[in-house]
């Protein structure tokens, strides 16, 4: 008799690994598959595009590739895909930090990097995406709804376009409306992994959610030496 073992639960969970570098994507590959997931890897930005009919759960997206780099790669694939999209890079500088995030990005894992870490990482934002999927309400006040179930927030029933970690803070905040969240605490959350915090690209990401909801209604307050609140 066939006995299912523990990792083939995973196995539903598809990532497609994407890197220029033979050595990495073959141990992402062997890592992540030793872990029950079901691994699809790429070379480069076209390959990357190529793979999103598999419908991946969650792509791991290096930055620095020839021809297309992984900037560009997300930027155009956040129109067809909300998955988590996890960087590769070995830039430090806020600013690229900034970029990857403006981008659609999700996460950034340095390299090198502890496979252990980047396994942890995976899970975690995996862990979110199915909490969202079992939560189906909508939010609507005024000329604003948020639907959580589909990961999309309308303003005037127009999509607002917000990114994968826009969508996230607007999420955190709204859930605990009233309750006050420091730029840290958020920065935790949204990574879906506990790390250095990293204040100001949340101050980023909250001034781009305002230009894109808060047209006519304020919605996220700061707080002023702490952070922000919900207060649609």
């Amino acid at each position: 008799m066939f006995v299912p073992w523990k990792g083939m639960v995973k196995q539903m969970k598809k990532i497609l690994a994407v890197d220029d570098e033979q050595d990495i994507r073959t141990l992402l590959k062997e890592y992540l598959e030793l872990e029950g997931y079901l691994v699809y890897t790429a070379k480069n930005g076209m390959e990357a595009m190529e793979g999103l009919k598999y419908q991946p759960d969650l792509i791991i997206l290096d930055i620095n590739m020839p021809d297309m780099d992984g900037l560009t790669v997300c930027e155009k694939i956040r129109d067809y895909v909300d998955c988590p999209i996890l960087f590769l890079t070995a830039r430090t500088e806020e600013q690229d930090k900034v970029s990857g995030f403006k981008a659609g990005g999700d996460d950034y894992i340095l390299k090198p990097f502890g496979m252990d870490e980047l396994l942890a990482r995976v899970e975690a934002h995996l862990r979110r995406e199915e909490r969202r999927q079992q939560n189906s309400s909508v939010y609507l006040k005024g000329d604003l709804m948020v639907d959580f179930s589909g990961h999309q927030v309308l303003l005037e029933g127009k999509d607002a376009r917000l990114t994968k970690t826009e969508f996230s803070i607007v999420e955190l905040l709204l859930s605990h409306s009233g309750q006050v969240f420091e730029k840290e605490q958020i920065y935790e959350r949204v990574r879906g992994f506990d790390g250095e915090a990293d204040a100001s690209i949340i101050a980023e990401h909250v001034r781009r959610i305002r230009q894109k909801i808060d047209k006519k209604t304020k919605h996220i307050e700061t707080v002023w030496g702490v952070g922000y609140k919900w207060i649609g």
